[in-house]
């Protein structure tokens, strides 16, 4: 791994919101194996969060992954209570961000997991989170101390004007789809990043659990390898929600079952017109640039071609 600074990124900016406070990264001391899981957010976070521990941890039950591998830069806890606890970790630290590459503070020595996936799904999936968040969730976002900018309110009872809200102001009520996308996508030439893409892990979980670990160093012992693909499965985690919710689930009605809500793709050409979803499409084009939004589009049906070749 090259060792010239100037050959990774820099951080240039700070993001505060509802959610964000960037700021605990400069703080943070890096260790040489730490892994460090992005998305934009809904694209399989918690699912490869789940890979990685039971990679690290051969299979064991009763990981609570949403405990040991914390959303490093959610404002909630503040960074003086989350700091301690992530230090105070003696095992391999995975660590969760949904920050932009320039709002990070980037190791070359940590290794980064980069999961994308078509924004369609990504809407379809942060409805379900965002309008079952309960009294808690927006009184933990919006009356927490610290928040920075406007509050974060219920969502309209269209998803269709959700959608339109999201794809208009670019994230909307979040953080930058666009740039967030780009901005990985813009670093995949590092030897200590890696691109993966929900649809591929759909489409060959064991195939991209083995690319993962593979990429992060980890052996695995062939004997517990049917544990670990059982317990990276959609029906066990869904089963097992309350250990990889953030506290249990108690920010959404239904709890954690609610959070590990159903991990498909597809469910807006039900509801999008071809001439909605062509927009989106356009835009992927303008904003991404072609080979990146080929990426991210994603091809399901292809990528089980290739799995089953």
């Amino acid at each position: 791994m090259p060792n010239d600074a100037a050959a990774f990124p820099q951080k240039t900016r700070e993001m505060h919101s509802h959610h964000f406070d960037s700021t605990v990264w400069n703080d943070f001391r890096f260790r040489d194996d730490d892994i460090v899981i992005g998305t934009y957010a809904k694209s399989g976070t918690t699912w490869t969060q789940q890979i990685v521990a039971q990679l690290l941890f051969d299979g064991a039950e009763g990981i609570n992954v949403a405990e040991i591998s914390p959303w490093m830069d959610l404002r909630i806890p503040p960074k003086d209570v989350k700091l301690p606890m992530i230090e105070a970790q003696q095992h391999r630290r995975f660590l969760k961000t949904h920050l932009p590459v320039d709002a990070l503070r980037f190791s070359d020595k940590a290794k980064y997991i980069y999961i994308g996936r078509d924004g369609r799904d990504v809407v379809w999936s942060l409805y379900n989170h965002h309008s079952n968040g309960n009294e808690a969730f927006y009184q933990a976002l919006n009356e927490t101390p610290g928040r920075v900018g406007p509050r974060i309110e219920p969502p309209p009872a269209s998803i269709r004007r959700y959608y339109r809200d999201w794809l208009d102001g670019d994230g909307y009520p979040f953080w930058s789809f666009w740039e967030n996308i780009r901005s990985w996508w813009e670093i995949r030439h590092l030897p200590n990043v890696m691109l993966l893409h929900f649809a591929e892990l759909k489409a060959d979980m064991p195939g991209q659990i083995r690319r993962i670990a593979e990429f992060l160093s980890i052996p695995i012992d062939e004997a517990r390898w049917p544990t670990i693909l059982e317990h990276c499965g959609f029906d066990y985690m869904k089963a097992h929600a309350a250990l990889a919710a953030p506290l249990g689930g108690v920010f959404w009605e239904g709890g954690a079952s609610t959070f590990i809500h159903k991990g498909t793709n597809g469910r807006w050409r039900d509801v999008l017109s071809l001439e909605e979803s062509g927009e989106y499409e356009r835009l992927a084009l303008e904003k991404l640039g072609s080979e990146c939004a080929a990426w991210l589009a994603g091809d399901a049906a292809a990528l089980q071609e290739k799995a089953a070749a």
